[in-house]
């Protein structure tokens, strides 16, 4: 198979087409007083100065790799994280999760699993696990297969939304534990050819809320590194005007990514995973912060 056969596009998924929805539907969801559409978390006003931040994803096609190596509790932390990095994006805080089971047949044991490893990752940041909801669905998921997603949501007086980001910024970078959960559909059609099975493959999603109220009052703006790559990331947190000069060897990339790297392009690389980099903030002085980038 041809490198060109290892792209995200050639396995499946378009990130162009998840682009241009976001585009496509923006007038829509705008029209009904929605504030912050496109950002990792939407905003709604509570009225006494203070905003509801809330967050909806799912952990995608990692689920079919986990369920092969026992490691669905895996999965249940990756969406708990994901979820909340996405909600102290915007310097919220966290406040409580909902999650969402959808599978051909519902199977006890892996549900267990699956709640379990995101109620480990809630306990670890205070968030409360308050509910869910499980759907056996036969006519649209096929035999043995089964989603996972879920919605969490904060409280933040003064959100956080990248306008204050200006020429001469630096950007900090927060390393992962390996590919997290993203870029998985690519990541299977490269082990069709090559196996590896090293921890940073099915790792879970860093949580980063620590990071993150550690730097309230600094940060101009924070990204979480999911799907796009730090780049595309980044892009979505700072004003159009503003360049972003990343220096891609300013750290070690987990073993994971030299091991795609013998399949998958460069460029492709950096638009499809975190390469090592899981969250990122834009402040005037790094400190003692690890610099992988500048604003100009």
């Amino acid at each position: 198979m041809t490198r060109d056969a290892h792209s995200y596009d050639a396995a499946g998924v378009s990130l162009d087409t998840a682009e241009s929805v976001v585009d496509r539907l923006r007038a829509a969801v705008e029209s009904t007083g929605a504030r912050g559409f496109g950002a990792f978390a939407g905003l709604h006003p509570l009225g006494d100065g203070r905003f509801l931040a809330a967050s909806t994803d799912g952990v995608g096609t990692k689920l079919i790799l986990a369920r092969e190596r026992g490691r669905l509790r895996t999965c249940g932390a990756d969406l708990a994280a994901h979820c909340i990095n996405d909600v102290a994006t915007c310097g919220a805080e966290p406040l409580m999760l909902l999650d969402y089971v959808a599978a051909n047949t519902i199977k006890l044991e892996e549900v267990v699993e699956l709640v379990e490893g995101a109620a480990e990752v809630c306990r670890a940041a205070g968030v409360a696990l308050v509910g869910g909801e499980t759907a056996e669905l036969p006519g649209i998921y096929a035999a043995g297969q089964l989603d996972f997603a879920g919605t969490c949501v904060g409280v933040v007086a003064e959100p956080l939304d990248g306008s204050t980001v200006a020429a001469g910024d630096t950007v900090i970078g927060f390393a992962s534990a390996g590919v997290h959960a993203n870029g998985f559909t690519l990541v299977r059609r490269v082990l069709e050819e090559e196996d590896y099975d090293g921890p940073d493959l099915v790792a879970p999603t860093t949580l980063y809320l620590d990071v993150a109220r550690s730097l309230r009052g600094r940060a101009k703006a924070f990204a979480h590194v999911t799907g796009g790559g730090i780049l595309g990331n980044l892009q979505r947190v700072v004003p159009r005007e503003r360049r972003i000069e990343l220096d891609w060897e300013a750290w070690e990339r987990p073993p994971v990514f030299h091991w795609l790297a013998r399949h998958v392009d460069e460029e492709e690389l950096r638009r499809v995973f975190n390469l090592g980099i899981g969250f990122c903030a834009v402040v005037d002085d790094p400190g003692d912060g690890l610099v992988i980038g500048r604003i100009e």
